[in-house]
């Protein structure tokens, strides 16, 4: 049996196929959709942690209600095949001195320091999971300022809307 590639989904990936945020382009979006739907048929398994804290970040900025918007339909299907070996994969992370956005698994490295608490979650899933899976970013242009760092560092992340997220980095810059 052929094992499917593994995969990390960031939050913002299912917020921008619901059509959020205003600044992603339509191309954004559609990319965004079809990575969910890849997913969603098998043809990639998702990585999560144990303690459900991707989980609960995905419900505070997704509804299980409704199911109307791609992103929506996504939790949905996350919360039905979380226990789906066949596509979901769960694995531990465990955070620092009971500091919920600080782990272990995460780099302890000084050029990682300033890399956002509540993204940290993602980086030590992909640390911990023995094919460290590639994260899926779509426009959270803090990532793109550590994208080196994290590279170096041994994570992956894969920015499938390079054009828009480089675009809202420099204009967070002033550039």
């Amino acid at each position: 049996m052929i094992s499917k590639k593994t995969i990390l989904v960031d939050t913002n990936v299912a917020v921008v196929a619901n059509g959020h945020p205003q600044q992603a382009s339509l191309e954004c979006k559609r990319i965004c959709v079809k990575r969910l739907v890849s997913i969603e048929q098998g043809k990639e398994k998702l990585v999560l942690d144990s303690q459900w804290q991707i989980i609960k970040e995905y419900t505070r900025n997704l509804s299980l209600k409704g199911q109307s918007r791609p992103g929506d339909v996504f939790l949905k299907w996350v919360m039905d095949n979380i226990k789906n070996k066949e596509y979901c994969e769960l694995v531990n992370i465990t955070p620092l001195n009971s500091d919920p956005t600080n782990f272990h698994e995460f780099p302890q490295v000084f050029e990682l320091s300033g890399f956002d608490p509540s993204d940290r979650k993602f980086v030590a899933v992909a640390m911990v999971h023995p094919e460290h899976p590639s994260i899926l970013q779509a426009v959270d242009s803090l990532w793109w300022g550590f994208k080196d760092a994290l590279e170096r560092n041994g994570v992956n992340v894969e920015f499938i809307c390079e054009s828009d997220i480089q675009n809202l980095y420099d204009q967070r810059l002033g550039r």
